[in-house]
């Protein structure tokens, strides 16, 4: 690579390295109309509360125990985004036979309020349109286009509520056309709902009958016909993913799953300040203890990691922000142990380019050798580090998902700090005074 385009692209790392920095912190030059988007922080740093549900699964069958848990926490994930909350996290989880279900709320200051929410059992019912269906709409419709505040509230609701709820359907699937191979949600109600659902259907052929869950839209199909023996379908664009989310919110409707509260632990917002600023502490001694070693032992490249590095944090900070990522204290360690990945990486690159120099080697095939020889091990080593993070974001729970996540993109950004930018510090001083000075590279 010539000079001309070395000094260009360390010329567009350091206006990247700019706006990385002031976008993960804006406060440092203060700079007009830069956006300024705060860190989301997790339960044990942003204070909040932490409950832990045991699910009452006497009357369901065992092979639909999964099936009804993730239908559950669908519909509770649903519920506490009413509330506002930050990330919620909202999991299941089987411990020697029991079935629970954790719910983390962010900086929720009531929990009372969720707490009764998220305790009701989840409920189906199905709607017809009432019988002025088309003035209502066209009501709402000039409501809304003359766009005047407090007129929305004058809003009508369209639909009406019918006898057949939740109770009476026995259980959804899904299914796929035999013509078109799209996907289908099938609904086997019992005797008594398939009696009503009979005379429902009859009474509303050629109109809506929509569905809903804890009084939100679900789905809306057009009856096509009186539907007898209590078998029905809905069809649709649907993806699979989405026709299995519709079943198992149906069936969260359909088979009430008890919840019982069995442990709340709140977090107060000082306890969580002090965990973050001890944290934050921790951090910055350790990257402290790592440049001061880089370049008390590697001299004048030790200086150009440091920079690296610093590059790189203000690129991982950001990124941080822009997926988001919810940082708890075990994502911030996840993003500290990334910082020394990072510097392992450089540490066997000046390696390699020590051995290379030794061996007689100019100063330009040491860095291309260095880094090609290098590369294996860094390669090896971050792949296996990341598949072990994928293992643990797979099967463990939210605080090691987070240090998972966090662990796996500081690898990610630490490879291209690391190969990349560390790479052309080292091609800028090709042919150049300081190249000839063995003790600054040896």
């Amino acid at each position: 690579m010539s000079k001309k385009k070395v000094y260009i692209t360390l010329a567009l790392i350091f206006i990247l390295a700019f706006f990385a920095g002031n976008f993960a912190y804006p406060q440092f030059l203060n700079l007009p109309n830069f956006p300024e988007i705060p860190f989301k922080l997790g339960l044990d740093l942003q204070g909040g509360t932490h409950l832990v549900y045991e699910a009452d699964l006497s009357n369901i069958e065992k092979e639909n125990y999964g099936s009804s848990m993730q239908g559950l926490r669908d519909v509770i994930e649903r519920r506490v985004n009413l509330f506002g909350v930050q990330e919620p996290i909202v999991q299941t989880q089987e411990t020697h036979g029991q079935y629970r279900l954790i719910v983390e709320l962010a900086g929720v200051k009531d929990p009372a309020v969720a707490i009764e929410q998220i305790g009701l059992t989840p409920y189906l019912e199905f709607k017809e349109q009432k019988e002025n269906y088309q003035e209502i709409v066209q009501k709402n419709k000039e409501i809304i286009e003359s766009g005047e505040e407090g007129q929305l509230e004058e809003l009508e609701e369209p639909f009406q509520s019918t006898p057949l709820t939740g109770k009476y359907l026995e259980k959804s699937e899904i299914n796929f056309d035999q013509t078109t191979m799209k996907p289908m949600v099938l609904l086997q109600f019992n005797e008594e709902g398939a009696q009503l659902f009979g005379v429902l259907t009859e009474k509303n052929i050629g109109k809506f009958l929509p569905i809903y869950i804890d009084g939100i839209l679900i789905s809306a199909p057009t009856v096509q016909e009186k539907i007898s023996g209590g078998k029905a379908q809905i069809t649709g664009s649907f993806t699979v993913e989405e026709a299995q989310v519709l079943s198992r919110n149906l069936n969260a409707g359909a088979l009430p799953v008890p919840i019982n509260l069995i442990s709340q632990q709140s977090v107060g917002p000082t306890l969580g300040a002090i965990s973050l600023e001890e944290s934050l502490k921790a951090g910055m001694v350790g990257f402290l203890a790592i440049i001061l070693f880089i370049i008390v032992f590697y001299r004048l490249p030790g200086v150009l990691a440091s920079l690296a590095l610093i590059i790189y944090i203000g690129l991982i900070l950001s990124l941080f922000k822009l997926v988001p990522v919810t940082l708890t204290l075990a994502g911030i360690g996840g993003f500290i142990l990334s910082i020394g990945m990072a510097i392992d990486a450089n540490i066997l690159i000046f390696s390699r380019l020590r051995e290379e120099l030794r061996a007689g080697k100019d100063f330009y095939q040491a860095v291309e050798e260095g880094f090609e020889r290098a590369w294996s091990s860094i390669r090896d080593g971050n792949l296996t580090t990341l598949i072990v993070a994928a293992i643990l974001f797979s099967f463990g729970t939210s605080f090691i998902k987070g240090f998972a996540l966090t662990l796996s993109l500081g690898i990610l950004i630490s490879m291209f700090s690391a190969i990349f930018i560390t790479k052309n510090f080292l091609r800028c001083f090709i042919n150049t005074k300081l190249e000839k000075i063995k003790w600054l590279w040896r």
